[in-house]
């Protein structure tokens, strides 16, 4: 068996397999699924409808972390495999059940997918902090996140390619095939020390959201985000409607984004293990301001490739460090809910951040709307500062 605190690096292996399988469990729900319920026959209405459905048990990871912090009789690595387990038996289910006969269970199966991936989201961020050192988790959140961004970028297109030239059933018979294929390396590790909780859960949480490191971070989280969901969502229509590319154009551009991320995502990280989190950040949210207003001068693919390029480069890292900095308050005796509350309100903004985009879009156009996104970044910018002075941001 493989022992985490003898072998560290089996340690990176581990935690960036699994969230390859988080990768590849995105690609399915973002890119294949609402393409396949247009090919279907059904309106954008519903497939954003069903989209939205998919994509909720991801709000709500804080209570699959409360169910992993309180059921002391399960283990992190059980909970683990079994969220791997549950989300790729969905999957190969999903490649005998089509949408437009049985709706309602195609539905069903995708939301227990989510659901099992999203358990073994946070029993995995747990393990990672319970078994690595605090000077670490810059870089085992780096690699976590590139193992994230690299099953988006293989997923997407591989399983494309796959239901274009044979059927979507096939993608998905392959995603759970292979996702449950790379579980074995879970299985071949030795399960985590056992903490005694003894059901103080809620009563630890409260206290450690009273401490004023976490709820500035708590409250930076959301805010740092919102320029992420409007870069994500407004570059590829920018790149269609402004710059009048093919979806395959689209698609290969898109490709250098998530593959910067990526890169980002490891050098960043590792990169505040040695300067720490604040000055990273600081360095991060700076160049994310001026790449982001970059995008005014933009009028020609050649010239969006490499801003686009580095806005993947420094979204990546924002996110690696912004892990590594909620890992570094949160307290291992909760850390399965503490860390997942932290991440959900991440992920809000990044939410906030998309919605408000197309809206935006509208009524101000491109050009505004990349300057808000950039605009956005300066209260966080000033915070940072103001933390530093107070030390609310852990160094």
């Amino acid at each position: 068996m493989l022992d985490l605190q003898q072998q560290p690096f089996a340690k990176y292996i581990l935690f960036t397999s699994l969230y390859f399988t988080e990768g590849i469990q995105l690609s399915i729900t973002t890119v294949l699924i609402p393409i396949y319920l247009l090919e279907t026959g059904f309106s954008p209405a519903i497939t954003t409808m069903i989209a939205a459905l998919a994509m909720l048990p991801w709000a709500l990871k804080f209570i699959f972390g409360y169910i992993i912090n309180t059921i002391q009789s399960i283990n992190l690595k059980t909970f683990t495999i079994l969220g791997g387990i549950i989300s790729s038996i969905s999957l190969l289910l999903l490649s005998i059940i089509t949408p437009n006969t049985i709706l309602f269970l195609f539905i069903l199966l995708i939301i227990i997918a989510q659901c099992g991936i999203g358990f073994l989201d946070v029993s995995t961020d747990a393990w990672a902090i319970d078994t690595t050192k605090k000077k670490e988790h810059g870089k085992i959140n780096g690699f976590m996140m590139a193992g994230l961004f690299s099953g988006i970028a293989i997923g997407a297109p591989l399983l494309s390619f796959i239901a274009e030239h044979n059927e979507y059933t096939i993608s998905f018979l392959t995603a759970g095939t292979l996702n449950l294929s790379i579980l074995f390396i879970a299985f071949l590790t030795k399960k985590p020390s056992y903490f005694n909780r003894k059901n103080q859960v809620l009563k630890i949480l409260k206290k450690e959201f009273k401490q004023k490191k976490t709820q500035a971070i708590a409250l930076l989280l959301p805010i740092l985000s919102i320029n992420s969901g409007i870069i994500t969502l407004a570059v590829p229509l920018f790149m269609s409607i402004q710059l009048e590319l093919s979806i395959s154009q689209i698609g290969l551009i898109t490709t250098v984004f998530t593959v910067s991320r990526v890169i980002g995502s490891i050098t960043c990280g590792t990169l505040s293990d040695k300067i720490g989190r604040q000055k990273t950040l600081l360095l991060i949210v700076s160049l994310s301001i001026i790449a982001t207003v970059l995008l005014l001068l933009v009028n020609t693919w050649s010239i969006l490739l490499p801003i686009y390029g580095l806005l993947g480069f420094l979204n990546g890292g924002l996110f690696s460090v912004l892990l590594a900095t909620s890992m570094d308050i949160t307290n291992f005796k909760i850390s399965a809910i503490q860390f997942s509350l932290l991440i959900s309100f991440m992920n809000s903004g990044e939410l906030i951040g998309e919605f408000i985009s197309g809206p935006l879009l509208t009524i101000a156009g491109f050009s505004k709307l990349f300057l808000f996104a950039a605009w956005i970044l300066g209260p966080s910018l000033l915070f940072l500062y103001i933390s530093k002075s107070r030390k609310l941001i852990p160094n």
